[in-house]
């Protein structure tokens, strides 16, 4: 049986992703190929659905395991912090909260950022935990499972 947590924190990251890449199309600012021809962070961003559902077809063949879930998590957190919130960031805060007729709706926005970044660190870390555990227990018992990191 696969861990139910690793699932449930998965799957809530991703709708997060999907409803964060919603307001980059509602808004306008900050989407690329396929909406249009340039291609961008938005662009490079996409790929994660192929990723997390080829992710979780190998998962749940126990080819891959926790430690594939924390670079992903962990790598995804950084990519979004960085686009966003980075000292270099090519989509600022003001990308969010200044497009919108409604201030009150730009804050729901920059806050459902917000909440997706910490989503994706909480993740991170539950699956770190899984992953370093998984690994101190194949260690004392001498096993290595190929493919389960």
């Amino acid at each position: 049986m696969r861990d139910r947590k690793l699932y449930f924190l998965t799957f809530l990251a991703l709708a997060m992703s999907a409803v964060h890449h919603i307001d980059h199309i509602i808004r306008g600012n900050a989407v690329g190929w396929p909406l249009i021809e340039q291609v961008n962070a938005f662009t490079f961003s996409l790929a994660i659905y192929p990723v997390i559902a080829t992710g979780l077809v190998l998962y749940h063949l126990g080819r891959v395991g926790p430690g594939f879930w924390a670079c992903l998590s962990g790598g995804g957190a950084l990519f979004v912090a960085a686009i966003h919130l980075g000292p270099q960031a090519v989509e600022p805060p003001t990308m969010i909260l200044d497009h919108y007729h409604e201030p009150a709706v730009g804050v729901l926005a920059f806050g459902w950022l917000i909440a997706f970044i910490a989503v994706l660190v909480v993740t991170f870390g539950y699956e770190l935990r899984q992953w370093l555990r998984q690994r101190r227990a194949s260690s004392t018992t001498g096993e290595h499972r190929v493919g389960t990191g």
